[in-house]
């Protein structure tokens, strides 16, 4: 480790020391508390632990689980070590843990005990992990999670420079296949000096971690609360409910939103009565009459965002009631320009291709060179999404390129293409083309227009079924619809900017 590297690890370390008996961690399933100085000793004992069993600098770590107090210890003793973690999206099918795991090629996994029958369905299929352990506390039949933990501690850390990966996201299908976003211990902290920053979040705050830890927005609101001194109180699944109990409870101050989570919590504070003017900051997507009515419920505010995986969450933020509609401005140590298809910049006002530079930009994409060169090309970070600033520097999202087509159903990462191409799989199906239309619940679903072949019948619900058997539930369309004038280009080929126009596309 360098003069003027700092990780994660190094967090952990200096948090001790800061926080000390403070809570740092509490999870709510098992009303379980850690304090600072005691989530270190328990790294300490992990990276110990799993040094004892080979893993060593740059090896990768698979997480299939919900989010729980051993997640997130294994975040740090992966940073003391130089090990990546590799987390994984519990709702994925079998086949694509199967991808997503080959792809990483973890040597260990950690599965949380409902997943385990999953687990032992795929072990022949996944080519290099070497040991399976539990991950919570009970249950399963892997190697338990504490019998790492028996040592005093004693490890050799690993010589870690703050650009060393820490984590490999997989980011929704291009083409059929999700690509390995690896993040840098130096992206995750500039992500959470920024949302400090912008948060003005101190030690005294308390965060209620909802979102899966899987996804960047559920891991570096974690680790940026964790990087402020602040109490992270853990769900491992959302339930408003239990959510509004914590809020009351705990005096929760923040949280990361995508519809609906928080007009469910608004609908059980009617319900249930539960004081939830503690929320002050609320960060993410929503509609307009959502964030208008927490902001008159909590007096609060709300914080509009654009942002990826790779670019560690944020690009761009700002107050909703600065410019309703926009996502915010640049954060601090990040550049965006709007450029054309031949990478000019464009003047205000007029659309473009978001790019990016800044030390908050991902390393590239796991093994795929070829990608990451195109996605970096000019010395830049190409989002392949559109949006304009207007005269006062706010952004203003236009949607996306052709190339990179995207819904996004309450958060989550959808490409057309991957769910064209599995119900293109069904034997009555001829042509397909899937977008997103607008979604009363979850923001945006997702619709297919399917031309059948010849002779077939179908019903919109078998298909739905269909694609919901092969692929993970959050990917299955929503609205299907069947039609027999199919709009195609010369080539052959769908015409899908005329299919969006005819049949709803947002």
């Amino acid at each position: 480790m360098g003069l003027y590297d700092f990780t994660f690890y190094d967090l952990i370390h200096r948090n001790a020391v800061c926080f000390n008996d403070t809570d740092a961690w509490f999870e709510a399933d098992d009303n379980r508390s850690v304090t600072f100085n005691r989530f270190k000793e328990m790294v300490d004992r992990l990276a110990c632990g799993l040094q004892r069993s080979n893993i060593k600098k740059g090896d990768r770590i698979g997480v299939l689980g919900k989010n729980s107090l051993e997640y997130f210890l294994l975040y740090g003793a992966a940073a003391a070590l130089g090990a990546i973690i590799l987390p994984i999206n519990w709702r994925l099918s079998a086949d694509e843990i199967i991808f997503n795991l080959n792809d990483g090629s973890p040597v260990v996994l950690f599965a949380d005990a409902e997943f385990q029958e999953q687990v032992h369905g795929i072990k022949n299929n996944l080519l290099s992990v070497k040991n399976y352990y539990t991950l919570k506390p009970g249950g399963g039949d892997f190697v338990e999670f504490d019998s790492l933990m028996n040592n005093r501690g004693e490890f050799e850390a690993a010589d870690v420079s703050n650009d060393d990966g820490f984590v490999i996201i997989h980011t929704a299908a291009v083409s059929g296949r999700p690509r390995g976003a690896l993040l840098s211990h130096g992206n995750l902290l500039c992500a959470g000096l920024h949302l400090n920053y912008c948060f003005s979040l101190t030690s005294q705050d308390v965060h209620l971690n909802l979102l899966p830890m899987f996804h960047v927005g559920g891991f570096f609101m974690a680790t940026n609360s964790f990087q402020a001194g602040a109490l992270n109180v853990n769900m491992s699944k959302f339930d408003a409910q239990k959510a509004v109990e914590l809020i009351q409870e705990k005096k929760v101050s923040l949280f990361f939103d995508f519809s609906p989570i928080l007009a469910s919590i608004l609908e059980a504070h009617e319900q249930t009565g539960k004081d939830i003017k503690s929320i002050r900051a609320v960060m993410g997507l929503d509609t307009p009459e959502t964030i208008e009515k927490y902001q008159k419920v909590t007096g609060g505010t709300f914080y509009s965002i654009y942002g990826q995986t790779e670019t560690t969450g944020l690009v761009t933020m700002g107050r909703y009631n600065d410019r309703p509609g926009s996502a915010g401005k640049m954060i601090p140590l990040g550049e965006v320009k709007i450029v054309d298809d031949y990478d000019h910049p464009v003047p205000n006002g007029q659309v473009g291709e978001i790019t990016m530079k800044g030390p908050m930009i991902f390393k590239g994409y796991w093994n795929l060179a070829e990608d990451t060169a195109y996605t970096f090309r000019e010395g830049r970070h190409h989002t392949g999404d559109l949006g304009r600033f207007d005269e006062h520097g706010f952004l203003w999202f236009s949607g996306r390129k052709a190339e990179k087509d995207l819904i996004k159903p309450g958060g989550e990462n959808v490409y057309p293409a991957e769910v064209e191409k599995v119900i293109l799989q069904h034997p009555s199906i001829e042509k397909a083309v899937v977008f997103g239309v607008p979604d009363p619940k979850w923001k945006e679903g997702i619709k297919a227009v399917c031309l059948l072949k010849a002779g077939e019948t179908m019903e919109p619900q078998a298909l739905i079924k269909f694609v919901g058997e092969r692929m993970s539930s959050y990917k299955k369309p929503r609205y299907v619809e069947f039609i027999t004038d199919f709009p195609c280009l010369e080539d052959g080929l769908p015409d899908r900017a005329k299919i969006k126009e005819l049949y709803g596309g947002s």
